[in-house]
């Protein structure tokens, strides 16, 4: 009996209660929402080319710089042509062999022929001779095609713009040594402009569906205080990329007056939803892999966590597709600081009034805060 106010005194002090936090909410009301979906583009030319030389050749000058304008027909880069003039002379003198071959075997035909008429020969030995001029005579058109094929390949050793545009890449610098079809230059072509931006898979199938439908997309260039620019849908990728895993879209804005290479956003509009409830950001958190937010009893002013489902997002806000109920209070900031069961009351902005505990109770709830 002496010892048992010792124990008492060693045992553990009661614990504290949790403080009674002011928290910010708001009373959820179901709504319409319009999910748009936004991603990043670039412009690019409806037709761009990787220009290379058609011969093999050492590059000896570059005439155009990166972001030149060219016209159709302007000589864009040169290749050194000592080889391939002496190939095209060197095809010229065989044209020229060919030719006195078949002069000589068009005489022996004839010469073969007169022996023949006087009974000198027989036909056998005349048609030897008239062979030997028909395969002369085929050498000699060899010849004159592969002196022509010389002289195309002459030709080619100056790159010239196939159509007029702006050259977007420089891949190739005088001095390289260049194989045939080598990537020296990009041109876009003038023209129509795509902007082309990437979705994921779980939405091309939605961008597909408006494939043709004109002023489907809204595209806004970056830091361009303009209204949106229409845009269609003109080309979905079919196979995904094996990198991103994503899938690539073309939309067609025709002649709008934006510079290749610049950025915009665009935005796709799905079709309106309803009974979803907007919640902002901040009053969802996560709770073993099930999103959840904290509803406040009014009767015992005490947080309980609900699990929703979230059915997308609209800028900062979450669309909220089952869980709550209209009329509900929610907490909309400071989530992460509450516990199951905690009581908190209403949250009042500095320097309000003070009001009675049942006007405040009805009153504060009814539109969004956030705790400090």
């Amino acid at each position: 009996m002496l010892a048992l106010p010792l124990l008492w005194a060693c045992s553990p002090p009661p614990p504290a209660e949790a403080p009674l936090r002011a928290v910010r909410t708001m009373t959820v009301q179901p709504g319409q929402a319009g999910l748009t979906h936004e991603y990043a583009a670039e412009i690019r030319a409806r037709v761009e080319s990787r220009l290379g030389f058609q011969v093999g050749g050492k590059l000896v000058e570059r005439m155009v710089n990166l972001g030149d304008q060219v016209a159709a027909g302007r000589a864009l880069a040169r290749i050194d042509t000592r080889d391939l003039a002496l190939g095209q002379q060197a095809a010229r003198a065989a044209v020229q062999a060919a030719q006195v071959q078949v002069e000589l075997n068009q005489a022996d035909f004839q010469r073969y022929k007169e022996l023949k008429d006087k009974g000198f020969i027989s036909g056998a030995e005349l048609e030897r001779r008239e062979t030997t001029l028909k395969a002369s005579r085929a050498a000699l058109e060899q010849a004159r095609a592969q002196a022509g094929v010389q002289d195309n390949q002459a030709g080619y050793a100056v790159l010239t713009a196939g159509a007029s545009g702006v050259i977007t890449s420089v891949d190739a610098e005088p001095g390289a040594v260049l194989a045939a079809g080598t990537p020296v230059l990009r041109l876009a072509h003038d023209g129509p402009r795509d902007a082309v931006f990437s979705v994921p898979e779980d939405r091309v199938d939605s961008v597909r569906a408006l494939l043709g439908k004109p002023g489907a997309l809204a595209l806004k260039p970056w830091g361009a205080a303009d209204a949106p620019v229409p845009a269609t849908v003109r080309e979905v990728a079919a196979a995904a990329d094996a990198a991103t895993r994503t899938f690539l879209v073309k939309a067609d804005i025709g002649q709008a007056a934006l510079r290749l290479g610049q950025t915009a956003t665009v935005a796709i509009t799905a079709p309106k939803a309803g009974a979803v409830i907007k919640l902002p950001l901040q009053a969802v958190f996560e709770r073993g892999g099930q999103p959840m937010v904290w509803r406040v009893d009014r009767a015992s002013m005490q947080v309980q966590a609900r699990p929703v489902t979230v059915a997308g997002a609209e800028g900062n806000l979450v669309l909220i597709g089952a869980g709550l109920a209209a009329g509900e209070s929610v907490v909309t900031a400071g989530v992460h600081t509450l516990n199951e069961g905690q009581k908190v009351r209403w949250y009042q902005e500095p320097g309000a009034v003070a009001a009675s505990g049942a006007s405040a109770a009805a009153a504060s709830p009814s539109a969004p805060a956030a705790s400090r």
